[in-house]
């Protein structure tokens, strides 16, 4: 059976062309992937502002076209599905995103989003029928029609907003939910909550998500496999249980390490070497490491090439030429 998503050396460059050849970003670069159909995972792709997380969800749900690469979902090419096909890749990925406002017409009851879901996928033959699909989708995150359908999206919480979204995604029945910063514009107590619906989507509902985030406390809590970008590039890859608590590359060792821990006698951070401005990494896909700037271990090699991607076992990967001669096996890519 052929992988329910797979991305293959996905690379997004920004500027160029002929007036502006100079003016270049590589916002992601080589980027691979692969989701199986069963059993539903949660992959999270984490990262700082400007790593690339936010492009590669564009990427996969279509807002965006790949500049190289291939990003194939049930064996198809996405960018050489006909219009049938594209209805049904519409259908099984769905989004949810960070602003739980942002996405509702304000002169329209909320009720309208899930009725435009049920008019251009046809749904439903009759109005009661869509009503009670639209209810069982509310139903599973918590809610009742009756309560909010008949709102409109100021007379609701930003929780609430965020959880009929969900609902809205739900209501397609799809294979995978693009969750791009789900969590971050609400308040801890409905964090848990929406964190839980998306695990009960998984287990319950064999759901995919491909999980957007800079929260690694939430990645940890949810993630099966995380993906660490660093502007643009994969710095390491593997179980998110794994990479969290025993990072490989610099950057995340530098990243885990930034976390503040509630011990006053435990130091906060450490030193951060900075020499060189990671954009001047960034304008070309064959510049060296992109941390090299920061990286207390760098060496000259580093800008001569990126590093691969190393395979340190278990399927835990780093981008770094420290495990150079640790490598068990051949540079690979992670799989999810």
């Amino acid at each position: 059976m052929a992988p329910l998503l797979e991305i293959k050396n996905a690379t997004k460059i920004y500027g160029g062309g002929f007036f502006h050849a100079k003016n270049v970003t590589v916002a992601l670069q080589d980027f691979d992937l692969t989701i199986d159909d069963r059993p539903a995972t949660i992959t999270t792709i984490a990262g700082e502002s400007g790593s690339g997380k936010t492009t590669l969800a564009n990427l996969v749900l279509g807002f965006t076209k790949i500049t190289s690469g291939q990003i194939i979902y049930k064996g198809v090419d996405v960018g050489a599905m006909d219009k049938a096909q594209l209805m049904d890749y519409r259908r099984e990925v769905q989004a949810v995103f960070q602003d739980p406002y942002a996405v509702y017409n304000p002169f329209y009851r909320v009720k309208h989003i899930f009725d435009m879901v049920l008019k251009n996928f046809k749904l439903a033959r009759t109005k009661e029928e869509g009503r009670a699909l639209v209810e069982a989708a509310l139903n599973v995150v918590g809610m009742r029609g009756e309560e909010v359908l008949e709102k409109y999206p100021h007379q609701l919480s930003g929780g609430q907003r965020q959880r009929m979204m969900v609902a809205r995604a739900y209501l397609l029945k799809p294979k995978l939910i693009v969750a791009d910063e789900p969590v971050s514009m609400v308040d801890a107590s409905l964090r848990a909550m929406i964190l839980d619906i998306m695990l009960r989507l998984r287990d319950e509902h064999n759901i995919s998500f491909l999980y957007i985030t800079h929260d690694l406390s939430t990645a940890y809590q949810i993630g099966d496999q995380i993906y660490m970008l660093y502007q643009g590039a994969v710095a390491e890859a593997g179980n998110t249980t794994r990479v969290i608590e025993n990072p490989k590359h610099p950057y995340v060792q530098l990243l885990i390490d930034s976390i503040p821990v509630p011990d006053p006698d435990v130091k906060w951070g450490g030193e951060e070497v900075l020499t060189l401005d990671d954009e001047q990494m960034r304008v070309s896909t064959t510049s060296g490491c992109r941390f090299y700037g920061r990286c207390p271990y760098r060496m000259d090699r580093c800008l001569e090439q990126a590093p691969p991607l190393y395979d340190l076992g278990n399927n835990h990967l780093a981008a770094c030429y420290l495990y150079d001669m640790a490598a068990e096996q051949e540079p690979s890519h992670v799989a999810a």
